[in-house]
């Protein structure tokens, strides 16, 4: 059965995409099918991901407002995932949705037809094991139908001051979103990114999240490191080329996270030392 997880928090510059495109290389990587897809305006994942979304002939815009049917937006990556694509036209469809009976479910549509079968670009016929999809900084409609989508969802948390402001009003949207539009949607907790377990600052930043809001801290953190931005402008994940402590953690969380979904293994959590 594929599984929908949902990476959403409503603050940008957490790491979002880059815990979308690492956790998608590290679960190909393990065998899997993996989709991704862009809800953010800005397309960031598509860029990261080598695509340039200012060409693409159609996008996920197409896509929600049933435009066009959805494999025929589909692209391949360079890294073996599959990617519905992302550009500035998406918030058009923001504003058009809007105006629509049942808007909060347009992704669940379109993936309820691509889920199930590989892109047409392929010649395997397989379905997808896995769909992740990076949520935009916002609690929009689009957000709304990232969640709404969505098997389970994890919030990245920067580990700096500040990072955990809107996270109760957030944590307020899954609740209305379990309530309202998606009683199945879990949420697995909170990912620490950016981290740097040399300073207090860090620790004292997960400590006061997950006592302030009850909220699990998934392990392993996700360290601080140039190889993000490098990845980024090369058009690839942060799983290429040299070994770095980013992409170890990305993968044993990615590893943690199929065992969770085949057996029910529990996710580890993570207790910063004080």
């Amino acid at each position: 059965m594929t599984r929908v997880l949902a990476v959403a928090n409503q603050k940008g510059g957490v790491a979002k995409t880059t815990t979308v495109a690492s956790l998608g290389a590290a679960m190909v990587e393990l065998g899997k099918k993996v989709l991704l897809v862009d809800l953010d305006p800005q397309g960031c994942l598509t860029f990261s991901l080598g695509q340039d979304p200012d060409k693409l002939a159609v996008s996920v815009h197409e896509v929600l407002l049933g435009d066009v049917e959805p494999d025929t937006a589909l692209v391949e990556t360079s890294e073996g995932m599959t990617l519905l694509p992302a550009n500035i036209d998406l918030a058009g469809a923001e504003a058009m949705l809007l105006m629509r009976a049942g808007r909060e479910y347009a992704l669940k549509r379109a993936l309820a037809k691509i889920s199930g079968a590989a892109p047409a670009a392929t010649s395997d016929s397989g379905q997808f094991d896995v769909v992740i999809i990076d949520c935009p900084p916002s609690l929009g409609v689009l957000t709304l139908n990232g969640l709404t989508a969505a098997d389970d969802v994890i919030v990245p948390l920067q580990c700096e001051t500040l990072a955990h402001r809107g996270v109760g009003q957030f944590l307020r949207t899954i609740t209305d979103v379990q309530q309202i539009t998606n009683a199945d949607l879990s949420l697995l907790g909170a990912l620490p990114t950016l981290y740097d377990s040399r300073t207090t600052h860090s620790r004292d930043v997960l400590l006061d999240v997950a006592d302030r809001y009850n909220l699990p801290v998934l392990a392993p953190p996700i360290p601080r490191t140039v190889r993000f931005a490098e990845a980024s402008a090369s058009g690839s994940s942060v799983l290429t080329g040299r070994k770095n402590k980013g992409a170890l953690a990305y993968r044993e969380l990615a590893g943690a996270l199929l065992k969770y979904w085949k057996n029910g293994k529990a996710l580890a959590t993570f207790t910063p030392e004080v």
